[in-house]
């Protein structure tokens, strides 16, 4: 599936390989499978079957060198820092992922300060807690809703990434925990709104372990198998080629060897992530107003507590069990404009930052909550980008603009306050207060290349990711969507991908039926 040489002509060059990017290879290799497809990942391959979530490998020193591997262009295998961001004063990055070195904060502003990427085939997919819920509410797209479309396309999305609701069922104090929370909230809403299993890109295996999600599942069989189909990791692409207003290839780099080649291509897929997408866009001299702007993240506030009333669960021998994210499983609190955040509740383990201690005597007796808060739109939160300095990849270097507004903070007040008040409903805090996470921590990064009905300068693409005023050209990942969410983005993202792959696909299909 990978290769060394590159080509010097495809139909469809897709540029990042994560959820997104796997999309438009699937779709396309399912739709039509005649047409080439050649994908670049600045990054190495750190998995097998390549982009496989790294949490599948089962040992622990060959999951850490995967996860140093992906941690960009100065990347050192023998590193041996340590991750995790929550309550510390440092900037860390999360094993896996690593920092924006410079201009993540200007004076006067918030900033992003732990805003980070992934460089590895499988992009963050190899490193992500794999919740997929449905957006609701004022997190879903008007104008696609209108369609009657975004439903489908979201089903399609859980087709692609195996989204499951099952994995945990058998976990000893899921249900326990839902319950809890249900009864202190489920009275006032909807119910399809209710407290619920979270949607999760995992499946169990026939003989036990449990197998997440990467981008390896989203190309699934048929795109690995596809002969059209070439995967090159460690390649950078340095600027789309347009010609006569129209998108013409690639200019690409091996990283290994410096060989630099032009590609030429017929559609240009752009799915580099939230910050990196409109980096290749502006460096290729594609510079629409509304490029890089309506950046928006997540803002975090995390609390653990312990279980009341916890009997630790014994197996067959009397032995407690133990095994990652076997106790609890994680809960899903949906987003809902009358509580504008989404809850994610799981045990210590299956959380990505460090909370607290799990108490060794009463394994799962610990509960992580964490409430994620739709941010308020403004243009103004941008990602800018330098015409003279580079970054580690000699990229344009970007330079973040983010502020939080009054109704951010107020938003950020009452989710504190919220977190508590469920907290209490499972078990005994551990700390008094819910911490803030350093803004950037959700690794959720939106907008910036967002989706519009109409090419009105606020929007970076049209309804089928095709870049305004570059026919070719389309963008994909979580920078395309234009609404405030809150909860995870990957399942919306994929969706909106797989509407601009159908795209693609029906343009190819009908021009074969043509000749």
């Amino acid at each position: 599936m990978s290769t060394r040489v590159y080509p010097e002509q495809v139909d469809v060059a897709i540029v990042g390989s994560g959820p997104a990017g796997a999309t438009y290879a699937r779709i396309l290799s399912e739709r039509a499978p005649s047409a080439t497809i050649a994908m670049f990942e600045v990054g190495p391959t750190v998995s097998d079957p390549p982009g496989a979530h790294v949490k599948n490998i089962a040992d622990a020193d060959e999951r850490a060198h995967a996860q140093r591997r992906s941690e960009g262009p100065h990347a050192r295998e023998d590193d041996d820092r340590v991750g995790g961001i929550v309550k510390s004063a440092q900037r860390r990055a999360r094993p896996g992922t690593y920092l924006l070195e410079s201009g993540y904060q200007a004076d006067g502003e918030d900033g992003l300060p732990v805003a980070a990427f992934s460089s590895n085939v499988g992009g963050m997919a190899a490193h992500w807690t794999g919740a997929c819920p449905r957006p609701n509410d004022s997190e879903r797209i008007g104008f696609l809703d209108e369609s009657g479309e975004l439903d489908e396309l979201l089903s399609e999305g859980e087709r692609l990434l195996g989204v499951t609701t099952d994995a945990f069922d058998s976990s000893p104090y899921a249900g326990i925990v839902r319950g809890r929370l249900a009864a202190v909230e489920d009275a006032h809403r909807d119910a399809d709104e209710r407290v619920q299993r979270m949607p999760l890109a995992v499946h169990r295996r026939d003989d036990g372990p449990l197998v997440w999600s990467g981008s390896d599942v989203v190309l699934g069989d048929i795109t690995r198998g596809n002969p059209n189909f070439t995967l090159f990791d460690e390649s950078l692409v340095s600027r789309v080629l347009v010609e006569d207003g129209r998108a013409a290839g690639v200019v690409v780099t091996d990283v290994r060897t410096g060989e630099r080649r032009d590609v030429r291509a017929r559609f240009v897929v752009v799915a580099a992530d939230a910050l990196r997408t409109p980096q290749l866009l502006w460096a290729s001299g594609i510079r629409l107003d509304a490029l890089g702007r309506y950046l928006n993240d997540q803002a975090q506030i995390v609390f653990a507590v312990r279980m009341r009333d916890f009997t630790p669960a014994v197996d067959a021998d009397g032995v407690p069990q133990t095994g990652l994210s076997e106790y609890t499983g994680v809960t899903w609190v949906p987003f809902t404009d009358e509580m504008p955040f989404h809850g994610q509740v799981m045990q210590l383990d299956a959380s990505p930052v460090k909370l607290a201690d799990d108490d060794p005597a009463a394994p799962g007796s610990i509960v992580g909550l964490g409430l994620f808060c739709a941010k308020d739109l403004q243009a103004s939160d941008r990602v800018a980008f330098s015409d003279g300095d580079v970054d580690g990849y000699g990229m344009p270097a970007m330079q973040l603009h983010y502020t939080l507004s009054d109704r951010d903070h107020a938003t950020i007040d009452r989710a504190k306050a919220e977190i508590v008040r469920l907290g209490k409903a499972i078990g005994d805090p551990l700390d008094d207060r819910p911490f803030v996470m350093p803004l950037g921590a959700s690794l959720h990064y939106q907008g910036t290349v967002r989706m519009g009905r109409a090419d009105d300068g606020a929007s970076v693409c049209s309804p089928d990711s095709e870049v305004w005023g570059a026919p070719g050209l389309f963008v994909a990942g979580n920078g395309v969507i234009p609404t405030a969410t809150a909860c995870n983005p990957t399942l919306t993202g994929v969706a909106l991908a797989v509407r601009g792959a159908r795209h693609i696909a029906d343009e190819i299909t009908a021009d074969l039926a043509s000749v």
